[in-house]
């Protein structure tokens, strides 16, 4: 029972964090994700590492971090299809 109340509290975290974050990016108005996170963690005093596994777990934010590291040839560019 414990690790179904710690599932949706980490669930409802992730989706708090999600936002915080994309308010940034937002307020910022330069779509910088990587840079947004840094200042969330700053802002409130946690450890970037500590805010991996949450971003894991946001599909949304995980893709959108993942294009502006290819964009910024951080990592290798992943193929996809054209939409």
């Amino acid at each position: 029972m414990n690790q179904v109340i710690d599932d949706q509290s980490d669930l409802v975290l992730s989706k708090n964090i999600f936002k915080d974050i994309e308010n940034i990016v937002q307020k910022n108005g330069d779509g910088d994700y990587m840079g947004a996170i840094i200042h969330y963690c700053d802002r409130n005093n946690i450890e970037i590492e500590s805010i991996a596994k949450y971003i894991k777990k946001n599909l949304v934010l995980k893709a959108k971090l993942q294009q502006e590291a290819e964009d910024l040839n951080y990592i290798q560019k992943t193929s996809r299809l054209p939409i």
